[in-house]
């Protein structure tokens, strides 16, 4: 199973909702998916889905799935990654109104970078390819080891500081 989430802010994020759709529609996903989709207003044609969920459906969904699908949001995926999950992360866009601001760009490219996650292209075009290089074993993913938050921090802080000057 894939779990989808996109945290509680009140923004939407249709165009992942739409993209995961054609990704049905053409083939590239055949497995069950379960979506929180928080405020978004495109409802899934293909898969079930959930606007919003308590902590403990988040946990079990979390341990359910093969895969995880996450916002750059950094709780969101270091509990994918704490449970030993593959990650695909994707992002938010300030342009789409999805956020208040491009943030989650930093998270994202911090923690792919690192190696830990798989990070979807700004557009979405290359989503397909993610789940298939998870699919081929081929993601090249390195393994997490779980670390104290403050770790983390350190990392996307120093990523920052490196790479946004």
């Amino acid at each position: 199973m894939i779990f989808i989430t996109v945290g509680s802010r009140n923004y939407q994020f249709d165009r992942l909702f739409k993209k995961l759709d054609e990704l049905y529609e053409d083939g590239t996903l055949i497995e069950p998916i379960f979506a929180q989709i928080g405020a978004s207003s495109y409802k899934p044609q293909h898969y079930k889905y959930k606007n919003f969920i308590t902590p403990e459906e988040f946990g079990q969904k979390i341990d359910e799935a093969n895969i995880v699908v996450s916002h750059g949001a950094s709780g969101s995926i270091m509990k994918a990654l704490n449970a030993g999950k593959k990650v695909i992360t994707v992002t938010r866009l300030e342009r789409y109104n999805e956020h208040i601001n491009d943030h989650q760009i930093q998270n994202n490219e911090a923690f792919s970078l690192n190696g830990y996650v798989l990070m979807a292209d700004l557009e979405l075009e290359d989503l397909g390819e993610c789940f298939k290089k998870i699919y081929e074993g081929r993601d090249g993913l390195r393994p997490w080891k779980n670390q104290n938050p403050l770790a983390i921090v350190k990392m996307i802080d120093k990523f920052i500081q490196e790479n946004w000057k």
